[in-house]
C-alpha cells in the first residue's frame, strides 16, 4: 500500500476506518466509487477519491483543505 506508507510519513491528519466494521462507512465509500467498496477511498471533507495517487491526494488537500499542509 504505496498510499498508506506516503500518508504516514506526510504531516496530514488521518483517520483510517475499517468500512466493514464502521456503521455507515462501507455505502460512504460506495457513493464515492460508483457503488463498489474500493479501498482505499480517501475523503477530504466530503470529497472522496477513490485508490489516488499522494500527488492527486495532496491537489485536493491544497484546493479542498489547504490549512491542513500546514499541520
Amino acid at each position: 500500500m504505496m498510499l498508506e506508507a506516503d500518508l504516514d510519513a506526510s504531516n496530514l491528519p488521518v483517520r483510517k476506518v475499517n468500512i466493514w466494521e464502521e456503521t455507515g462507512a462501507a455505502d460512504r465509500v460506495k457513493a464515492a466509487a460508483n457503488g463498489n467498496e474500493t479501498v482505499p477511498t480517501v475523503f477530504v471533507g466530503d470529497r472522496g477519491l477513490v485508490n489516488p495517487s499522494m500527488a492527486e491526494l495532496l491537489d485536493v488537500v491544497r484546493s479542498e483543505a489547504p490549512a491542513l499542509l500546514d499541520s
